[in-house]
């Protein structure tokens, strides 16, 4: 079969590509050996999301009598917790099937390795393209001396049909610590051990630092600056200045990251090398570089495209949506405006904690100082106090002539509050712009507002 494009891979960067690719003309072979909708539909951000919902839920209900409501009880039932996560995936499933059975799409069922620049083997049919992208997604990464039969990783927490009464996470990025705050609430004692002096390192260590104690107040025991020798059945055997130590769980979880998916892709046919992190290597439109030996060096690909994990410069959902509308673009010929540099994340704790930019302390070092911080606090916003939301601090970035640059947020709804910054930034407004936009009161938004008047 011939066509216009092919992409291995049906997940948030691959079926919106295929979306985008089929609105603008062209005819797209979308390939996918297990369930559409990626990682995050099937065992990241939708599944973990679900979970984190219901937490919010019972740490709210445990402040009932604290907001006058009485005499109020309840059982967490977790089968119907896991249960009602599954409808939420099926549900949006159902969805991506049915907008990849449009016009100008056609979704094949199987794993899809390559044949030559333009061909891909999928299952047992052949399919010839002018182009390919690559959306292959990625894998939970253990560390070698860890045997996966003895551990859990995110996606066999998320199917767990009980609640343990004792969870240790190893890794405390944003996997360990959204499972750490969700299974908290859930009932679970757990503990977090992480190698690096503070948790989720990306994130602004100030408001990383202030989630952490949150965590703690709520029960959740952290072992920072701690290196995990091995697993012993249900034993976690770390070192801890100096001192080995002993945890005993009856779960364990190991959230060290994941890693780019390429296995069964036979790059070797394309002459993709991979970089040491694993992952496909691409220019910034995204198209993969490999050897060409007649120019003595690297060069990209005219015809072929790795986005989202599987390049991994940017492991996040929206993230390799966007690549994928680069890489479309690309092949259209048509220029974007989109700026990879200004790319937000969050974690879902509870609170939450979002950012985007650069951390003060990379401003620090980048500028020598020469920037301009400003800090506001929900404690004195009224919507967060008619919520009973006060835990939570903004620090707004700019550079020496006020242009804002970064925002880093922890508290109710963090992850909205950036999402307005995130648009200022990509405008150039000012901290004077910000100061001048009329912002609705009473929100919690008003707390960008605060920290610049």
């Amino acid at each position: 079969m011939k066509t216009d494009l092919i992409i291995i891979g049906a997940g948030p960067g691959g079926y919106r590509a295929a979306e985008y690719a089929a609105k603008n003309g062209l005819q797209v072979v979308i390939a996918e050996a297990e369930e559409v909708g990626g990682t995050c539909l099937n065992c990241g951000c939708i599944p973990t999301k679900t979970f984190c919902h219901h937490a919010e839920l019972i740490d709210n209900l445990q402040k009932t009598e604290s907001n006058g409501l009485k005499g109020l009880q309840f059982d967490v039932d977790f089968p119907a917790i896991v249960a009602r996560k599954q409808q939420v995936v099926n549900q949006l499933r159902a969805g991506i099937e049915t907008l990849l059975s449009q016009p100008g799409i056609s979704l094949v069922r199987g794993k899809a390795r390559f044949k030559d620049d333009h061909t891909v083997i999928i299952g047992e049919g052949e399919y010839t393209a002018t182009n390919i992208i690559i959306a292959t997604g990625s894998v939970p990464s253990l560390p070698p001396f860890i045997s996966p039969s003895s551990i859990l990783t995110s996606t066999e927490l998320l199917n767990i049909d009980h609640v343990p009464r004792r969870l240790c996470i190893v890794g405390a990025g944003v996997i360990g610590m959204e499972f750490a705050s969700a299974f908290s609430s859930f009932g679970s004692q757990v503990t977090v051990i992480e190698f690096l002096k503070e948790c989720l390192p990306p994130m602004d260590s100030d408001l990383a630092k202030r989630l952490r104690k949150t965590l703690e107040k709520r029960g959740v025991d952290f072992f920072m600056q701690s290196t995990v020798k091995g697993i012993n059945g249900n034993a976690v055997i770390f070192e801890r200045k100096g001192k080995e130590l002993t945890i005993e769980a009856d779960a364990i979880l190991i959230a060290t990251g994941r890693r780019p998916r390429t296995e069964g892709l036979n790059l070797a046919a394309i002459g993709i090398e991979l970089t040491p992190k694993g992952a496909i290597p691409v220019d910034k439109n995204f198209r993969v570089i490999r050897k060409s030996p007649s120019l003595g060096g690297f060069k990209g690909s005219p015809s072929i495209y790795a986005i989202g994990d599987v390049n991994g410069l940017q492991m996040l959902a929206h993230a390799a949506t966007f690549q994928g509308f680069r890489a479309v673009n690309n092949i259209l010929g048509k220029a974007d405006n989109i700026d990879f540099t200004v790319m937000p994340s969050a974690v879902f704790t509870h609170p939450e904690l979002a950012g985007v930019g650069p951390t003060e302390d990379q401003l620090k070092m980048s500028t020598d100082g020469n920037y301009i911080c400003k800090k506001s606090y929900y404690r004195a916003n009224g919507k967060a106090l008619a919520m009973d939301s006060t835990d939570g601090m903004v620090k707004l970035l700019a550079d020496a002539d006020g242009r804002i640059v970064a925002c880093h947020v922890m508290g109710a709804h963090a992850a909205d509050i950036v999402q307005e910054v995130t648009a200022l930034i990509h405008c150039r407004a000012t901290l004077n712009d910000l100061a001048e936009t009329i912002h609705i009161h009473p929100t919690l938004a008003e707390v960008l507002h605060d920290a610049v008047s």
